[in-house]
């Protein structure tokens, strides 16, 4: 309404300027009490504020600098200055800022005339009832919301105890708690809204009084639905509900809850009354700077109840003192909220909002956070320890973030008069930045919301199902073939989709910016095809990456070998695989570089070796003590469920130079039995000590003495050293032959 005034002013402004010709042309036929008038409007200060904001904005859209004389724009108008003009600025913010001062002095002695006019003009109006009676006509109605409330609490009785039935040792039971009283205090504020300005609507009223009861009724409908969210999300100590502190949707103590629940109904109702007066006022009489200094007393309870409110709440008590930190805290809210209202004072609005803004916007995250992950937290052990999926908590902790953020964007656009919907040659460059930049945060969420499912989803599946606990003799979990495959393909896919998402992110943010992407696409290829071309290397180790991984070569946690490298495959990158070898040391290898791969970590493995009995042993009682020794480490729950085939003898592999050589076989897992053929050697000399049965070791039989048949007798010198000789030379050869064996 004042720009559809203004524009017609500024032009009668603009042919009063014209000169001598204009006025030639046109006839002084307006009264002198009219151009008097218009005088007095020029004089005002806010429209020779809007008159600069204006020409400012004019000149911005044209190109043309503006006027030398004229104030620069305010904040909220969009104007950028140049360098230079960083000290015109400053001054125009205060001369604003003077001017809401001198407007507020002036205006304070007139307020008592306005409320006197308006009061005669209210009792003209209200003659039949009074402000007795309006008062009275809106206690009344009042009541009436409270008693329909009383009925709608007798009659839903069995909701109330559905509510208290469902389980706070469930994450499920806990959000239904929550629901069920937020829905239940949806209803009581229902019943109170149709019992108070429902039942004042049937009747028929004069205009005013319809105006001012609705209007104060409809704040105590707010004030009372505050209440009753709080109390159902905070549940204070006078409900009398059990174990308060682990159904509240906060984790904060009794004291803390108690608190809030008193004072936060009490700002907001107080807040509610002054806006129903605020709303009321301008149709009663009282014009706009009247409203400017009335709502700097109403901004100033307002501040006294929030300074009570945080300088009286409860600290967190630790060994009988109050938490340090506190006190500081307490400070900067003050100073926080002093700063708030002195930009009030100052009129500077947009400042204002932007600073309301930086604090309550984080706040409001940082408790959604909390609230979410104390609700949904894990059950306790006697339920079984019930848990969400992290993809659930994830969506609705980065969903209402994402909500948050983007209404507080929305309500600063409208409140720096941004259009996001159109990108006008005449916007300005603050305007186009703004704008600009809140588009990045919209993309920015999009992206974050957008990543933190596909992250949760994949750390899901990475979790899925695992097998029943299976350990080898260092107690190291093994994964089954598909938790294998899934762990080694999974994160390669997220780091692939992370990429894609910022890249994408990236794009939208410089096109929502003006830049003109396509180039950039263009150029992006034309790098891509040279870096291709001069890092074939890199190019070859990707895409035999990619093949290995698509053949299902090796995951992570098997063992393989390849060449000169092998190990335990830990981890994978777009162009390598991690080796660690079971000595420690860990090996990089590209995947151009791996050749043949061969994994040992795959469905079984067969261990044969080698046992060797003496030429008396009876070999069918040997097999049958070998195969009952197999059998017993098969049971052995070290050893149970990596035994596919326990160990048995295959038959006489060969006949020694000192025994008979059998041949034994054991089929298991991969890498998980390594410690039961050392216990079945160990088994093995035990039974075979009871049994009878000889382990033979290698012997030398000296033969060739002179006195043949007292050789046993003949003493050491008869020993000639071609003699000795021979011996050694026997010894020299077993050793090589059993080191050649071994090898």
């Amino acid at each position: 309404m004042f720009v559809l005034i203004a524009r017609p002013l500024v032009f009668a402004i603009a042919l009063l300027l014209a000169g001598p010709a204009a006025q030639a042309q046109a006839p002084a036929t307006v009264p002198p009490e009219r151009v008097k008038q218009l005088f007095e409007l020029l004089e005002d200060p806010s429209v020779k504020a809007w008159v600069a904001e204006q020409r400012n904005q004019d000149a911005g859209s044209t190109g043309a600098p503006a006027e030398a004389g004229a104030s620069p724009t305010d904040a909220s108008s969009g104007a950028v200055a140049a360098p230079g003009q960083m000290n015109t600025m400053a001054s125009s913010t205060l001369d604003r800022i003077r001017h809401h001062i001198e407007r507020i002095v002036r205006t304070l002695p007139l307020l008592p005339g306005q409320f006197a006019r308006v009061r005669a003009e209210t009792m003209q109006d209200m003659s039949s009832k009074g402000a007795a009676g309006v008062l009275i006509l809106i206690a009344m109605f009042i009541a009436a919301g409270l008693a329909l409330t009383w009925a709608t609490y007798r009659l839903t009785r069995s909701f109330r105890l559905w509510i208290i039935a469902q389980s706070k040792d469930t994450p499920i039971g806990r959000a239904k708690k929550i629901g069920g009283r937020a829905l239940y205090s949806s209803m009581l504020i229902v019943s109170f809204a149709l019992g108070s300005a429902g039942a004042f609507m049937l009747f028929d009223w004069p205009m005013l009084i319809r105006e001012i009861v609705l209007t104060f009724l409809m704040a105590a409908v707010v004030t009372r639905g505050v209440r009753m969210y709080v109390m159902a999300m905070l549940v204070p100590s006078f409900m009398k509900v059990e174990n308060a502190v682990e159904v509240r949707a906060l984790p904060i103590t009794n004291e803390t809850a108690d608190h809030w629940s008193y004072w936060l109904p009490w700002i907001v109702g107080v807040f509610a009354f002054f806006g129903a007066a605020f709303i009321l006022l301008p149709g009663l009489g009282i014009d706009q700077d009247g409203m400017m200094v009335l709502s700097l007393g109403a901004d100033f309870v307002l501040l006294l109840l929030l300074l009570l409110a945080i300088w009286r709440r409860p600290g967190t008590q630790r060994a009988g003192t109050r938490q340090s930190g506190h006190t500081e805290a307490t400070w900067l809210l003050t100073a926080y909220f002093v700063v708030l209202f002195l930009q009030r004072i100052a009129g500077l609005y947009t400042y204002f909002w932007f600073t309301f803004a930086a604090f309550f916007l984080p706040l409001a995250i940082v408790l959604t956070r909390r609230g979410v992950n104390f609700v949904l937290r894990p059950g306790s052990e006697d339920v079984g320890r019930p848990t969400i999926p992290a993809v659930t908590i994830a969506v609705v902790d980065r969903g209402i973030r994402m909500i948050l953020i983007l209404a507080a964007a929305y309500f600063l656009a409208r409140v720096w008069g941004l259009n996001m919907q159109s990108m006008r040659d005449s916007d300005t460059t603050t305007a186009f930045i703004l704008r600009g930049l809140i588009n990045v945060v919209v993309i920015a969420l999009a992206a974050d919301f957008g990543w933190s499912i596909i992250k949760a989803l994949i750390e899901r599946k990475l979790g899925i199902e695992m097998p029943h606990p299976v350990t080898s003799d260092e107690d190291v979990p093994i994964l089954d073939s598909q938790q294998a495959r899934l762990h080694t393909l999974l994160p390669i896919l997220q780091n692939m989709l992370l990429a894609l998402i910022v890249v994408m992110a990236v794009l939208m943010m410089l096109a929502s910016m003006g830049i003109q992407i396509g180039p950039l696409i263009a150029g992006a290829g034309v790098v891509g095809v040279a870096v291709g071309f001069g890092a074939q290397t890199v190019v070859k180790d990707v895409i035999s990456g990619v093949f290995f991984l698509l053949d299902d070569a090796f995951r992570v946690g098997e063992y393989i070998s390849s060449g000169n490298y092998k190990g335990t495959v830990e981890s994978f990158s777009l162009r390598s695989v991690k080796l660690r070898h079971h000595r420690g040391p860990l090996f990089t290898i590209p995947f151009g570089e791996l050749g043949a791969v061969q994994n040992q970590s795959r469905d079984w493995v067969i261990d044969k070796f080698n046992i060797t009995v003496g030429y008396d042993t009876d070999i069918d009682f040997a097999r049958k003590l070998i195969k009952r020794i197999g059998l017993e480490l098969a049971e052995d729950p070290e050893f149970k469920n990596w035994v596919l085939d326990p160990i048995k003898m295959q038959g006489v592999q060969e006949f020694g130079e000192y025994g008979i050589v059998l041949r034994v076989k054991a089929t298991t897992r991969p890498g998980g039995a390594f410690g039961m053929k050392r216990k079945f050697y160990v088994r093995l000399r035990q039974v075979f000590k009871e049994q009878g049965i000889e382990l033979p070791f290698p012997t030398v039989h000296v033969q060739g003495l002179q006195n043949p048949h007292g050789a046993e007798n003949a003493p050491l010198e008869e020993i000639t050293p071609e003699l000795k000789m021979a011996v050694a030379q026997s010894h020299t050869n077993r050793r090589r032959k059993k080191a050649s064996t071994t090898e």
